[in-house]
């Protein structure tokens, strides 16, 4: 999987790769900017802004941007992140010039017009409500608040109601000014394509872009502090959803590979210590599952289980005896090699389609600063060994205050023993 790269006199970085067997590409433009760049009073304006750039331009409606796609049997779309946004698209070969440069308009010369503020915002305050209403999102939202409170990665992506309500067209204006300039712009692509077209492609559609120095990839600063602390929400809904965890590590450590076995260990699939011991031996969860979410400069291990209010306390129990298991006697030989066997399918599994390579480019870029081959990964997982695992284990299971947020049916109980 070799990729090839141009940096271009105005800051643009271009990545592609080529897949001779495929007859499609996938585009994305990676901006480093995400919801932990804004101001508090602008919670959601990476959102919102990634919203009215859809909106239209001086050369296209909105209309006009989507039947462009529509009409090829192609798909354009973005999603907004902590520490990034991504506009991407997926068409035939033939229409990669048409996705690069619509995109580069939208990123460059969209309108952003008053009255597409006004009606952008009900859409978006609409969306705000719709993940309100799923407790199984809105735990994660409560639980990165209890862990970091104000801290700008503590803060939703989508923003509040209240923040994107106040919001006026020139602050987000001025937002994306600030941003969204070409060396904080990478463009990755992957398909059937050539590094030529591609960068061809990207000089016409950039072509009236200011020159500016390249933006490296954010390294953070020092880790915000782990508030180890109990946090409810009141629902009235059937399950009380959970979510319980505690410190994990940047993206960049070197202990992210034996992260990553022990979180398949402990509850990354369905053999996992988690999800037998709590669904299949004891019926009392349909869901449970962990994960780990890394950041510039720190991470969080979480676990998520879903379960009638009053089994909470004990799953809660059954969660805390696996992780004082793997703290007291680490995890088997046998779990090692199915860790790093489940790590390795991932990998390459999640790399048979052109936007996962394409986001392998963009990502690799933009936030890790180095773009790994297969082969690098695996060796990097292959190497990990039951100490390497074991460490990881006791430097963030075993050495950190843990949090807990549970959304739904509580009443006055008190969760605090668990993150004590």
């Amino acid at each position: 999987m070799r990729y090839e790269r141009t940096d271009l006199d105005s800051g643009i970085r271009v990545l592609s790769e080529r897949m001779p067997e495929v007859r499609s590409v996938a585009l994305g433009a990676w901006v480093g900017a995400g919801s932990r760049d804004e101001m508090p009073e602008l919670s959601g304006a990476t959102h919102f802004l990634e919203h009215l750039l859809f909106k239209g331009t001086p050369n296209r409606t909105a209309k006009e941007i989507a039947e462009a796609f529509d009409a090829v049997g192609g798909d354009v779309n973005a999603f907004t992140a902590k520490e990034f946004t991504c506009f991407y698209a997926r068409t035939l070969d033939a229409d990669l010039d048409m996705s690069v440069e619509i995109i580069a308009d939208m990123i460059q010369s969209s309108l952003l017009r008053e009255e597409d503020v006004a009606s952008e915002r009900q859409v978006v305050l609409e969306e705000i409500s719709m993940h309100e209403d799923a407790p199984d999102d809105i735990v994660h939202d409560l639980f990165t608040e209890t862990i970091w409170g104000e801290h700008p990665l503590g803060r939703r992506v989508q923003g509040r109601s209240d923040t994107i309500a106040a919001m006026d067209r020139d602050e987000i204006d001025a937002y994306w000014r600030l941003h969204y300039k070409p060396g904080n712009l990478v463009v990755a692509a992957a398909g059937s394509l050539s590094h030529e077209a591609v960068v061809e492609g990207v000089q016409k559609a950039f072509r009236n872009a200011p020159a500016g120095p390249q933006r490296p990839a954010r390294s953070g600063d020092e880790a915000p502090p782990f508030h180890g602390r109990a946090a409810t929400l009141e629902r009235p809904t059937e399950q009380s959803h959970l979510v319980y965890g505690g410190a994990g590590v940047p993206r960049n450590d070197p202990r992210r590979w034996a992260i990553g076995v022990l979180n398949v260990v402990l509850g990354g699939g369905m053999s996992s210590r988690l999800f037998q011991e709590i669904r299949e031996k004891r019926g009392l969860v349909y869901s449970v599952y962990s994960g780990h979410s890394s950041f510039a400069e720190a991470g969080l291990l979480n676990i998520y289980a879903a379960t009638g209010p009053e089994r909470v306390e004990e799953v809660l129990r059954l969660i805390r005896a696996e992780i004082d298991s793997v703290l007291a006697d680490g995890i088997t030989a046998e779990e090692l090699a199915r860790g790093k066997g489940s790590l390795k399918g991932s990998i390459v599994l999640g790399l048979e389609d052109t936007s996962s390579r394409m986001s392998r480019l963009g990502k690799g870029e933009l936030c890790h600063g180095e773009i790994l081959t297969p082969d690098e990964m695996i060796a990097r997982i292959d190497a990990v060994t039951l100490d390497d695992v074991q460490r990881a284990a006791q430097e963030t299971l075993g050495s950190h205050p843990w949090a807990l947020a549970v959304v739904g049916p509580s009443g006055d109980r008190d969760f605090t023993e668990y993150v004590s």
